[in-house]
């Protein structure tokens, strides 16, 4: 059985339009208990429903999967796609997945699944290569040398200055002329837009980050750093703070902070349906962990 993906993309899009806003703010209390309690969701009822009749075949691959596939990137034949959210993304988004990461826990998947025309997932070493757009593109990840989030514009017009001068460095030119096709071109490039076009997440356990993140193919690119913000991930990496967050959370809090702080716009709940698995699958687990069922807790994939 074959899917049409720009038929239904169309309908996602026309259904997630009536999506957003339909949730009212919850009590402070509440909140507190579950944190995720404020978004602004699309029905879960396909979900609910996928739940409580069990496993479904992929209709790529034919596995049978819980929710969807998480090789094939589409929901399993349950989990009609038209009834799921679609979101739109302000930018690209690329995600680099560790080869040793296990498939079925990753939430990355998430976000290819609910906006994939703006989400790309690549198994590393097979990643692209970043270096003629290092100007409009950020690897978000903490470290010395990283950045907020409201500073990557003024950081990104320094990338394209530098580069100018990089290319006017032409020793065997007049000095005169090298300083007046400088200043030309810092003049153009200040006219050029600074805009980030595309973010990188790296998909793995912390303690596996390392081996993606010293690739010299991101090397020499933005890093930008979050806000910290507590995890609410039901498979929180032991011995780590809880500020360490999963993948689509990562994802999730980029854009709604890159909402405000750069694009200048409040914030109204156009990402929140990014968590539409994860939000889903939180509450699953909570309950099943108040309730002791050990077979409800076990969410494979």
């Amino acid at each position: 059985m074959s899917l049409s993906p720009p038929k239904f993309l169309k309908e996602r899009e026309e259904n997630n339009s009536r999506f957003v806003e339909i949730q009212q703010p919850q009590t402070t209390s509440t909140a507190a208990e579950d944190p995720l309690q404020n978004l602004c969701l699309a029905s879960q009822e396909v979900l609910q429903k996928a739940q409580q009749s069990g496993r479904s075949k992929c209709l790529k691959c034919g596995g049978s999967r819980m929710f969807y596939c998480y090789t094939c990137y589409v929901p399993v034949e349950n989990v009609p796609m038209e009834q799921m959210p679609l979101v739109k993304l302000p930018l690209k988004i690329d995600i680099i997945k560790h080869p040793n990461e296990t498939d079925g826990k990753s939430t990355a998947i998430h976000a290819k699944l609910l906006a994939p025309e703006f989400v790309n997932i690549y198994t590393y070493p097979c990643i692209p290569e970043y270096e003629e757009e290092d100007h409009e593109v950020a690897l978000i990840f903490p470290g010395p040398k990283s950045v907020s989030i409201k500073d990557i514009s003024f950081h990104l017009q320094k990338r394209i200055q530098n580069n100018v001068r990089g290319k006017n460095d032409d020793p065997d030119k007049p000095s005169s002329k090298r300083k007046k096709t400088e200043e030309q071109d810092l003049n153009d490039s200040k006219c050029k837009e600074t805009t980030l076009k595309k973010i990188i997440f790296i998909d793995s356990t912390w303690n596996q980050t390392n081996k993606i993140f010293t690739d010299e193919r991101l090397q020499g690119l933005l890093q930008v750093e979050l806000k910290t913000r507590k995890t609410c991930f039901w498979r929180h990496q032991k011995g780590k703070p809880d500020t360490f967050l999963s993948t689509i959370e990562a994802i999730y809090y980029f854009l709604v902070d890159y909402h405000t702080d750069i694009l200048k716009e409040k914030y109204k709940g156009q990402y929140d349906n990014l968590l539409f698995f994860y939000s889903f699958m939180y509450q699953l687990i909570k309950n099943a962990k108040c309730s002791g069922d050990k077979e409800t807790r076990k969410i494979t994939h």
